[in-house]
């Protein structure tokens, strides 16, 4: 039985509806002495997990494969949502470059019959030369990709499209992304897993298949806040965290219509970045927070007639540097039931910096840029006429610069001091390029945490060293990293 010190009833007030606040009502929920609100300062749930729908059409922000090496949450996704009610879709991302498309992650034999033979010898003979002489320091991002697949390799496969996401150098990106995202691969090992000779002998292949709800990831975390409130979780949306007190052991919150709540503990999912400022931290909490940037991102969605040209992945990567465009999914194949007959849906992916010219762009502008950079790839789309839509992103990708590392670390150490029932959770709240499953560990983990079921280091949950999408015969689950 959970009650406060003085006997009462303990109350939890979990910030966000998206993945991670919604696992952590989700955890909760079972606890009938703890009473729990959720406040949502969007009017939906999901947060970057969500679907947006107009008009007949419906697409994902992210692109969001449900896939994940941990079984606890695959049991999660399915008390969510029925089994049966997950569509099981083929797996299949390509990069898009110099007019050909190369397999995602890179297969050796096909980037390199894809190069051709001169820029293949040159390649090889840039990655010798990076294994005699590799960088000293290999902090930054291009170092380190560098000093595993080349310098050839990485100017590529690596430089454009990363530089396109994060809007700065790949010499002021910190390896910690390459490390988090990339993980252990390097040409030697993808070459070595090419021909069955993967290290220790386990048997690494790449996922084929996903599960996915059928109207988009959005429905889940809908049948998720249902669930939730019918088990008595408050939910209350368009309600943005304002104000925060803290009295003894207690947090007094008040929310952007004027809602006022008072808990024992707060689970949040707000921008790290931004919890100084609530919590009135000292100068230095303060300015370390400023320090943490974000990059916001737009998707311009394109309906067009079916055509036999339309690449038939979920998404492809564009590593062309003639096009703005970061990134292209086709919702049709995401699942048949998100677009509407004879038709399919593309959505491209622009990462920008909020104010910036592609930001303020019309809509009008933008759908007639993203069609335009349609036929420079060589994609020739029908589009419906009158049926584009624009869906701009705040703070989707939590920024790995120079700063990035310290900041987090002496944010993270004074709430662990100062606040220790206040949980930062999932990818914004952690500063952390997390994957939807990591953000629901994180959650998980957190409640746990405070429930007194573990004393596992919920800042630190992370899948374990291999490629996320990678499944390994010998392993299975979530590790913490050390």
């Amino acid at each position: 039985m959970t009650y406060s010190e003085n006997g009462t009833r303990r109350r939890a007030i979990i910030v966000g509806a998206g993945p991670a606040g919604l696992t952590a009502a989700w955890r909760l929920k079972n606890h009938v002495n703890i009473d729990s609100v959720v406040i949502e300062s969007e009017g939906v749930v999901g947060g970057i997990s969500r679907t947006v729908r107009i008009k007949g059409w419906s697409f994902d922000l992210g692109g969001h494969r449900f896939f994940s090496k941990s079984s606890l949450v695959n049991e999660i996704w399915d008390e969510m949502l029925y089994p049966d009610t997950f569509l099981m879709r083929p797996r299949k991302s390509r990069i898009y470059y110099a007019g050909k498309y190369f397999d995602y992650p890179l297969k050796p034999l096909n980037a390199l019959l894809n190069l051709g033979v001169t820029e293949t010898i040159r390649c090889i003979g840039s990655y010798i030369l990076v294994k005699i002489r590799p960088p000293k320091e290999q902090s930054t991002f291009e170092d380190w990709v560098a000093a595993r697949f080349g310098w050839r390799l990485y100017k590529i496969f690596f430089k454009t499209y990363t530089e396109k996401v994060w809007g700065i150098s790949t010499r002021k990106l910190q390896s910690t992304w390459a490390t988090q995202r990339i993980k252990n691969l390097s040409l030697l090992e993808a070459v070595k897993d090419a021909f069955g000779l993967s290290r220790k002998g386990d048997v690494t292949t790449l996922i084929s298949k996903f599960k996915y709800p059928e109207f988009g990831p959005g429905q889940l975390w809908e049948a998720a806040s249902e669930k939730v409130t019918r088990d008595g979780i408050e939910l209350h949306l368009e309600n943005g965290l304002k104000h925060v007190a803290r009295a003894g052991t207690s947090y007094h919150v008040s929310t952007s219509k004027g809602i006022k709540l008072s808990a024992d503990c707060v689970f949040s999912s707000l921008p790290l970045s931004l919890v100084p400022k609530y919590l009135s931290a000292p100068q230095e909490i303060l300015e370390a927070g400023e320090k943490l940037k974000f990059r916001d991102f737009l998707i311009v969605a394109v309906p067009i007639l079916i055509d036999e040209a339309v690449f038939d992945d979920n998404w492809i990567y564009v590593h062309d540097p003639k096009v703005r465009v970061g990134r292209i999914q086709n919702y049709g194949s995401w699942s048949p039931s998100m677009v509407k007959a004879g038709t399919t849906c593309l959505g491209l992916e622009y990462f920008v910096n909020k104010g910036d010219e592609l930001w303020k762009s019309s809509d009008e502008q933008l759908i007639a840029l993203a069609i335009r950079e349609l036929e420079t790839l060589g994609l020739k789309v029908s589009p419906i006429r009158n049926s584009g839509f624009v869906v701009r992103v705040e703070k989707a990708y939590p920024v790995y610069d120079e700063f990035y590392s310290q900041s987090v670390a002496a944010i993270k150490d004074w709430l662990k001091m100062e606040h220790p029932n206040w949980y930062q959770i999932g990818r914004n709240g952690q500063h952390r390029y997390n994957n939807q499953d990591h953000s629901m560990l994180t959650a998980v983990y957190a409640v746990d945490n405070y429930l007194g079921l573990t004393t596992e280091d919920y800042w630190e949950v992370n899948l374990d060293d291999d490629y996320h999408e990678e499944s390994k015969v010998t392993r299975d689950a979530p590790v913490f990293q050390k």
